[in-house]
């Protein structure tokens, strides 16, 4: 075995734009790590397949968009980026072959200039989108992974990544046992994953549900609205939900077997909910109007668990909610979480992964999911899930096993 050398060439375009490769000699063969069309042109000898190169097509964060992200504009694939998966460096790493990642309303957060301050950091601009994924390694320069072994945890919008040494340390090897379970890779990016994770947090650790209490969930087929449902109805609760468009509301009566559900567009959301006696706990996603109107329907002590606010994420001139002063008179908890901050409690991922999969293998937890294939589709898909196009948890599958 040769060791390979590297060095850095640059090269300067027509218009001075300068393009940094790095370049490995192992014997006499040479690797050319980033090849891009430029380089290509240059090195037009050397052929992709002869030097071991495959496309590494990518979705990346073009512009900053100030309302809704457009495909094409804000959001780009691009397919002219190739890797050598033999010869990369792994810097004690590994490199995955990327079958499915998700789709998250969140990522709207992060299509923000990179100075910008929150909880998790900003997409880079012409870089490829991040976000949970589960891939296949091909390659490993680490002892704790194996070739062939299934990983779930950050990674990016691109058919293949490298994953440093210490970007390995986030992510999760799936067992066998977990394999054997039978689910959908998809799944386990979705309500075997973070969905799954933050619906089962949410409700038992923020929602603390009491047998016969009155749950309402915004956002109820969603990823995250559906899953906390079930988990609802499990532990006995009086189950309403709102979702947007009536095949939705269906859905979630039919097959999830909600107590009730409406379509927030065209119902009246205080009239619903005063249907019914008052919410002890109510599950946010949406926030808004509705948030308002839950406000007014809560019962005295009642938890707010406040996961997300999709309605917020587009608007310059936010209005406020009205009726806060009933936080004080009715002694309600108002509690926002990020499910990120428990990726690391070692308890709590016990907790979850000991229950949550095999309820959905054995078919006690329903999943709906809204898959597209291929990269390709990927930017309208994300545009999609911030209009509500999506029916169910908003997933890319990249490639097959």
């Amino acid at each position: 075995m040769f060791a390979c050398k590297k060095l850095s060439l640059s090269f300067y375009s027509t218009n001075a734009t300068r393009q940094t490769i790095s370049v490995l000699f192992e014997k006499e063969k040479l690797c050319l790590t980033n090849f891009h069309q430029l380089i290509q042109h240059k090195f037009k000898n050397y052929s992709t397949k002869s030097t071991g190169f495959v496309q590494n097509a990518a979705v990346i964060f073009a512009a900053i968009p100030s309302s809704y992200p457009e495909a094409g504009k804000h959001i780009r694939y691009v397919k002219n980026r190739t890797i050598n998966v033999d010869c990369v460096n792994t810097q004690g790493g590994i490199v995955t072959k990327n079958l499915a990642i998700s789709i998250d309303p969140y990522m709207r957060g992060r299509m923000r200039p990179i100075g910008t301050k929150s909880y998790v950091e900003a997409f880079e601009l012409n870089q490829p989108l991040t976000n949970f994924f589960v891939g296949k390694i091909v390659k490993s320069d680490n002892n704790k992974y194996k070739a062939g072994q299934f990983v779930y945890g950050q990674g990016a919008y691109e058919e293949y990544t490298v994953h440093s040494k210490d970007q390995t340390e986030s992510l999760r090897i799936l067992s066998d046992e977990e394999l054997k379970l039978g689910l959908p890779l998809t799944t386990w990016v979705g309500a075997a994953g973070m969905s799954g994770q933050t619906a089962f947090y949410g409700l038992y650790h923020i929602g603390k549900p009491k047998k016969d209490e009155t749950i309402f969930i915004t956002g109820a087929s969603g990823a995250v609205g559906q899953i906390v449902g079930q988990l609802a109805k499990r532990e006995g609760l009086k189950v309403i939900g709102s979702a947007g468009t009536d095949d939705k509301v269906e859905w979630l009566q039919k097959e999830l077997c909600f107590d009730h559900a409406f379509n927030y567009k065209t119902a009246n959301v205080k009239a619903e909910l005063a249907k019914f006696g008052p919410l002890n706990i109510y599950f946010d996603n949406v926030g808004g109007e509705q948030l308002e109107a839950a406000l007014d329907a809560a019962a005295d002590h009642a938890r707010f668990v406040e996961c997300g606010m999709i309605s917020q994420f587009h608007k310059s001139n936010d209005s406020g909610i009205r009726n806060l002063i009933l936080v004080v008179r009715k002694r309600l908890t108002l509690q926002g979480f990020i499910i990120l901050d428990h990726a690391k409690d070692e308890n709590f991922n016990r907790e979850f992964y000991s229950k949550v999969p095999k309820w959905i293998a054995n078919g006690e937890l329903k999943v709906k999911e809204d898959v597209t294939k291929g990269l390709e589709k990927a930017p309208e898909a994300i545009v999609g899930i911030f209009k509500g196009k999506n029916f169910g948890k908003a997933v890319i599958k990249i490639a097959d096993d």
